[in-house]
């Protein structure tokens, strides 16, 4: 017997957080330390642009709503996806990350660059930039984590 699920009301999926508690906890953890020391905008700024890449609206829901709280203006939160066409709303450090995320993010592209790897490492010492690839990755695998558990933006909590 085959089912037609609709579209609007996905089908339920695994609760990720209840079934694997220690993985949850090991990438709560992995999150923590991936952001300590990185400016709490950059942050955001870098986990919304991955989300958007990713397609993951549940995480781009909870980052811009996070961005927000903290303060981002809604200009810069609109310009983000489009930011090389609106650098002049992000400074260069931003802007080296961002294109680091980028690369990253869809590394099956093309690796990354060494170009880009460049500009990162121009804007951020060893340490900041070890942080932000860390960072990254984390918000690289929230995004597959709420994609492939089925999350729905703005319908639970983290």
């Amino acid at each position: 017997m085959t089912t037609t699920q609709n579209p609007a009301t996905p089908a339920a999926r695994i609760d990720f957080a209840r079934r694997a508690p220690k993985v949850f906890r090991a990438v709560i953890g992995l999150d923590a330390a991936a952001r300590e020391g990185l400016d709490p905008t950059l942050v955001e700024l870098v986990q919304i642009r991955s989300s958007q890449l990713n397609h993951c609206a549940y995480c781009l829901h909870l980052h811009t709503g996070d961005a927000r709280k903290a303060g981002e203006s809604e200009e810069r939160l609109h310009m983000t996806g489009v930011w090389r066409e609106a650098r002049h709303f992000f400074t260069e450090r931003e802007q080296a990350a961002l294109a680091l995320t980028e690369a990253v993010t869809l590394i099956a592209d093309g690796g990354v660059p060494d170009a880009v790897y460049a500009e990162a490492a121009a804007h951020f010492d060893e340490r900041e930039l070890a942080q932000l690839l860390a960072l990254i990755v984390t918000i690289n695998t929230w995004n597959r984590i709420a994609l492939a558990t089925g999350k729905v933006a703005g319908t639970d909590e983290r």
